[in-house]
C-alpha cells in the first residue's frame, strides 16, 4: 500500500488501524484526517515509542496487503468509482449501466 491510498480512503482504514493498534481511538483518527505526520506522532504517543520507531512500524504495516475490510468498504468503492472516471470517454457517466459487459444482473 502507499500512504496516498490510505490518505484518500482514510475513514475506510479505521478498522484496519484499530486491528493493528488496538488502543487507537476513532475520534482521534478522524482528527488526523489522513495526515501522515500526525498519524506517526499519534502512533508514537499511543505505543510509547520514539517517532522514528512508530514511523518504521507504520512502514511495515504499509508493506502488507490492502486489508479486505477496506476493499469491501463502500467509501473505498465510491472513491474507486470516482477515480475510474478518468478512463471514461467525455460525456459518459461513471455510474452508467454496464449491462453490455455482462456484470449487471
Amino acid at each position: 500500500m502507499k500512504w496516498q491510498h490510505v490518505s484518500d480512503n482514510w475513514a475506510a482504514f479505521f478498522d484496519a488501524i484499530s486491528d493493528r493498534w488496538p488502543g487507537a481511538d476513532e475520534a482521534e483518527l478522524e482528527d488526523i484526517d489522513g495526515d501522515q505526520r500526525a498519524f506517526v506522532a499519534y502512533i508514537a504517543e499511543l505505543t510509547g515509542q520514539e517517532t522514528s520507531e512508530a514511523a518504521q512500524e507504520i512502514r511495515e504495516w504499509l508493506s502488507g496487503e490492502l486489508p479486505s475490510d477496506v476493499v469491501m468498504d463502500p467509501r473505498h468503492d465510491d472513491h474507486s468509482l470516482k477515480v475510474s472516471g478518468k478512463y471514461l470517454p467525455d460525456g459518459e457517466d461513471v455510474y452508467d449501466d454496464d449491462e453490455r459487459y455482462g456484470d449487471d444482473g
